[in-house]
Order: structure tokens, then sequence, then C-alpha cells
């Protein structure tokens, strides 16, 4: 009998922590990104649309721009998840690209803007708390890992773009 009380109280706890975990996202990420997403629309209206698009669209036209500088400024002032957005002005060819390059920048970019990837700054907080205890410097690696994660947004994005391209004409083939 006490085992069926146990696994009955276990499994209503599973449950309850699922709710918490719940009301934490509604209490913490879902009215930030509310804002976040209140404020990158009212940014665009400010700015202008049609600005926006024309910086993302030159820079889309460039394939190294397109998988390093877009992603990197979306990262810096729209920070994650918001920066995924930038993808909206791109070509739809181009849109799994930048997604794989902005998303493969969230980390590297911590180093030095931890503003722009807050919920995984943990990561980089334990790999400095080790550096800081062996008296080294952060400087040197936050820039190395920036420097490194943009050379790996830029191939990340070409490859996903021409396997893009190649699924796109594979499904244009079998409609036809």
């Amino acid at each position: 009998m006490e085992f069926l009380s146990t696994l009955a109280t276990q499994f209503i706890g599973l449950f309850q922590a699922g709710g918490e975990t719940f009301m934490g996202f509604v209490t913490g990420i879902i009215p930030t990104l509310v804002c976040l997403i209140t404020a990158v629309n009212a940014l665009i209206a400010i700015i202008g649309q049609e600005k926006i698009e024309k910086v993302a669209q030159v820079s889309g036209k460039n394939f190294i721009l397109r998988y390093t500088l877009l992603p990197i400024l979306a990262m810096f002032f729209f920070t994650n998840p918001m920066a995924y957005t930038m993808g909206r002005f791109l070509e739809e060819k181009h849109k799994p690209g930048f997604y794989d390059a902005a998303v493969s920048f969230c980390h590297p970019i911590t180093g030095l803007f931890p503003h722009a990837n807050p919920g995984e700054y943990f990561v980089y907080g334990g790999i400095a708390a080790g550096i800081t205890a062996l008296g080294k410097d952060l400087g040197p690696l936050a820039i190395r890992y920036f420097l490194v994660g943009i050379i790996v947004i830029l191939i990340r994005g070409i490859i996903c773009e021409r396997l893009t391209i190649q699924f796109m004409k594979k499904g244009e083939e079998a409609n036809v």
C-alpha cells in the first residue's frame, strides 16, 4: 500500500514540477519575449522597415556578410532569441543558413557581450571562473572565442545554404 501511495505522490509531483516550470515561463521568459518583440517592432517602426530591410538585403546579397555581419549585428542588438527575426528580411533560400549562423553564434558572443545571450551565460561564467581561478586573463579567451565563432558561423551558414538550395531543387523536381 505504501508503494502505491509513494507512486501516486511522485506521479502528481511530476505534474507539479511541470506546473512550476510553466509558471516560471509565464512570469519570466514569456513577458520578456513579449516586451522584446514589442520593442523590436517599435524600433523597426521608428527606423523604418525599409531601412532595416535594406541593411538586411545588402548584407543578404553577399554570402560573407550574410553569415557574419548580419548574425553578429542581430545577436548584439536584438539578442537571443529575437536575433532570428532578422532572417525575415532575407530570401527564403537564405533563411535557414542565417538561422544556423545566428544560433551558432549564441555562445561565442557571450564572452565579450553577455547581454546577447543571458540565458546561457552560466556556461561562459563557469569557464570564466575556472580561467580566473588559474590567474589567467579572460580577455584573450573571449576574443579568440568570438573570432573562432565568426569563422564557424560563416562555414555553417554556407553549408546550410548549399544544402537548402539542393533540397529546394529536389522538392521542385518532385512536384513537376
